[in-house]
């Protein structure tokens, strides 16, 4: 997957001025355009769409201390207007492409990435890979903002509003793997963006065969392949540290690549306080 990262950084440079298509791009290098935006943010720490606009705003820098036509500039680099061009050119470098003409500047470059797989060894990834058939998922659903790091506060307040009666009737339906109660997180953002919303839902697997209560939201799950990882440490310290080494070290190391589906956090043992748990990671996946 490095490599693979590294012909997308090159190809995105010989097109800065072209309109990317990154789905064209994914058929190139032999993967899927979920897959590859998904592993370029967790490893760049910034999504794929706003690498590419740092970059064209870099080199479209160079055009503006020259003397070429400002409306001429922002058609190049794919903005149908000097307003929407002078935009994206402020976000980047916090000043108008009038002001830098004027002045000189100042610019921040984003320099152009390249990425390297460093092998520590310090996270002992416990892996099982599974074939499962459909299934559902059913719960009680939230629409909520991705945070990476730390206690998510409204998957916090969500799951609280749930009384403590349906905490326990909802364990009592599940009836197969992943066991227990769950917490699932649907329709991510491809690049997963912080702040961009996603649905959570915190609820049980049921079999396909198995008719979900109608008062419950519920997710169908399609038949497919599944890594399951399994963490065990402070919560939720040890399952981020997990859910991000799968980008750093599983993913580039194994023949597997992400699919689209829910990610699926099943929470076997935990102390009293929840201040450490043992977990499964479920990540659907498919053979690169």
């Amino acid at each position: 997957m490095i490599a693979e990262l590294n012909m997308l950084v090159e190809l995105v440079e010989d097109r800065l001025d072209d309109d990317l298509d990154v789905a064209s791009l994914a058929r190139e290098l032999g993967t899927t355009e979920y897959h590859l935006r998904r592993m370029f943010s967790s490893l760049a720490g910034m999504p794929l769409s706003e690498y590419i606009r740092r970059r064209r705003m870099s080199v479209a820098a160079a055009d503006v201390l020259g003397h070429a036509d400002l409306l001429g500039i922002a058609v190049r680099f794919g903005y149908g207007s000097t307003e929407a061009f002078g935009r994206a050119f402020r976000s980047v470098h916090g000043v108008s492409p009038g002001d830098v003409r004027r002045d000189g500047g100042p610019l921040r470059t984003q320099p152009q990435l390249r990425f390297r797989l460093t092998v520590e060894g310090n996270i002992t990834m416990d892996t099982r890979i599974i074939d499962r058939p459909a299934f559902r998922l059913v719960g009680h659903a939230a629409r909520v903002p991705l945070i990476h790091e730390g206690i998510n506060p409204h998957i916090q307040a969500h799951v609280a509003s749930i009384a403590v009666s349906e905490h326990a009737r909802l364990k009592d339906l599940s009836d197969t793997d992943p066991a227990g109660l769950l917490q699932v997180s649907a329709d991510v953002d491809p690049d997963y963006t912080e702040n961009t919303e996603l649905t959570y839902l915190h609820g049980v697997a049921l079999a396909d065969t198995t008719r979900p209560p109608e008062d419950l939201d519920t997710i169908d799950v399609a038949a497919g392949t599944w890594a399951v990882f399994r963490t065990e440490g402070e919560y939720p310290a040890a399952l981020q540290e997990v859910w991000a080494a799968t980008a750093t070290d599983w993913f580039p190391s194994n023949p597997w690549r992400l699919r689209p589906g829910p990610s699926i956090v099943a929470v076997l043992d935990r102390s009293d306080d929840f201040s450490t748990a043992t977990c499964e990671l479920w990540l659907p996946v498919e053979h690169a």
